[in-house]
């Protein structure tokens, strides 16, 4: 299955899932960013995200985490 943007419960399960270790309330939305587009299956314009959708993709994946 590939990611767009608006994918943010299944994006946050696979960053859960591939970054166990990083803690995402810590994480930076430049660094968020890049590790999103990093995802193997995320197939989406790098540039269509914005302030918004990362805060909700770090909440989930912070809810995720719990």
């Amino acid at each position: 299955m590939e990611y767009k943007w608006s994918d943010i419960l299944d994006i946050a399960i696979d960053l859960s899932e591939t970054y166990p270790e990083i803690d995402a309330q810590w994480i930076s939305f430049p660094d968020l960013h890049h590790k999103i587009c990093s995802l193997k299956n995320f197939n989406d314009d790098p540039s269509s995200s914005n302030e918004k959708i990362l805060e909700a993709i770090q909440m989930a994946w912070m809810a995720e985490s719990d």
